[in-house]
């Protein structure tokens, strides 16, 4: 309870960076050593001591081939035995988001109830990181390995949390390339019984991108908390984007999910059709476009119409954006809308959880066009589980 305190008093007159000397002061009251944080990175390739460690042995990670990295992924706590003691990495999770891993360094094995213990203080670090991280800028120091331009710097600060779940129905997403991503953009937001999910792709690249894309997520937020309708909320998004920006125009997938019922509505707007898997199959498309991309609204007088489709209780939804499916191998070759489909399908038969199928995914992606985007590529995940 001691090392509860010390961790608690932070909620009130600490800053993320304070975080690791708190924690090393504390280790000994937990029978560890040591107590490291380790944040993932943008691109969730390893993981790095939270800015503000000292300690000699914190080290980097790699997320792939590493007890710490299985840790992450499966976020489940791992164990590595040194002769007695050893070292015991829990996941750090701020609701389904994956922060990172606490690292312990333990004397002897750990009991069960000692594990219980070290998962509560887990827990607690975590939602200290998500609290604190806004009052100053380790945490983002830790997670950026290189420069990230301005017009990625401005999409990140509107994004929600990589990953979201409820009631068994859960939407996860990524983006890349993550320094740089300027056109871009999802958002996501549960109301009631109402999972609400959109994505969008703009026109362009860069500052111009970016802050079309700005409006773009910020008329959507606007409508949806006013209680429009998705077509409406189409054409207040065409309206803003044709009155600030005459010429321009965004492709985007704009949904609600019933959570209770698993009834769902969508309207394409020029985008990609999501792909549709079910029991380890993928199912024909839903009709797209229903509508012309926002921003070019006028140019037919004809409302937006609404595709519904009722899902069934292990659905999956893969919204993209084309930055996915025209990425290009060496030779040319695109990936694909089917060897999307293969990749997905096949990580979902081996048990892989949604958010690191995703980030399996970008990995994919960014290794088939041999680590150069030529485009924004982004994706999200919606799977609905019965209440």
């Amino acid at each position: 309870m001691e090392a509860v305190r010390r961790l608690m008093d932070l909620r009130h007159r600490g800053r993320a960076e304070d975080l690791p000397a708190v924690l090393a002061a504390a280790a000994p009251l937990l029978d560890a050593e040591t107590a490291t944080v380790l944040l993932v990175d943008y691109g969730q390739v390893a993981l790095h001591p939270l800015r503000g460690t000292t300690l000699d042995t914190a080290t980097a990670l790699p997320v792939e081939g590493t007890p710490a990295g299985r840790a992450f992924t499966t976020a489940e706590q791992q164990w590595l035995d040194e002769g007695g003691g050893g070292v015991l990495w829990l996941p750090l999770l701020h609701g389904a988001e994956r922060l990172g891993v606490l690292e312990f360094r333990i004397k002897a094995h750990p009991s069960d109830a000692h594990r219980l213990d070290l998962e509560v203080i887990a827990a607690l670090v975590a939602e200290l990181i998500a609290s604190r991280r806004f009052y100053g800028d380790a945490v983002e120091h830790t997670r950026r390995r290189m420069p990230m331009q301005l017009a990625a710097e401005i999409i990140w600060n509107q994004l929600p949390p990589l990953t979201f779940a409820v009631d068994g129905t859960m939407v996860t997403a990524v983006l890349e390339p993550c320094y740089e991503v300027g056109g871009d953009a999802f958002d996501y937001a549960a109301n009631e019984d109402v999972l609400h999910v959109a994505l969008f792709d703009t026109v362009g690249h860069g500052i111009s991108a970016s802050a079309l894309t700005t409006l773009t997520l910020n008329t959507y937020r606007n409508a949806r908390r006013s209680g429009l309708a998705l077509a409406d909320t189409c054409r207040s998004i065409d309206k803003w984007i044709r009155a600030q920006y005459p010429g321009a125009f965004v492709t985007g997938l704009v949904a609600e999910l019933d959570i209770a019922t698993g009834a769902y509505r969508r309207i394409s707007a020029g985008h990609p059709p999501e792909l549709f898997l079910r029991a380890g199959r993928a199912l024909p498309s839903l009709p797209t476009p229903n509508a012309l991309p926002l921003g070019l609204g006028h140019m037919i007088d004809r409302p937006p119409r609404v595709v519904e489709q009722q899902l069934e209780p292990g659905d999956t939804l893969v919204l993209y954006t084309d930055g996915i499916t025209e990425a290009r191998d060496a030779s040319g070759e695109l990936f694909g809308a089917e060897r999307l489909s293969e990749f997905l399908l096949d990580s979902l038969a081996g048990g892989i959880p949604a958010p690191e199928t995703m980030r399996r995914l970008i990995q994919a992606i960014v290794s088939y066009e041999d680590g150069e985007l030529r485009d924004d590529a982004t994706a999200a995940m919606l799977q609905w589980r019965r209440r």
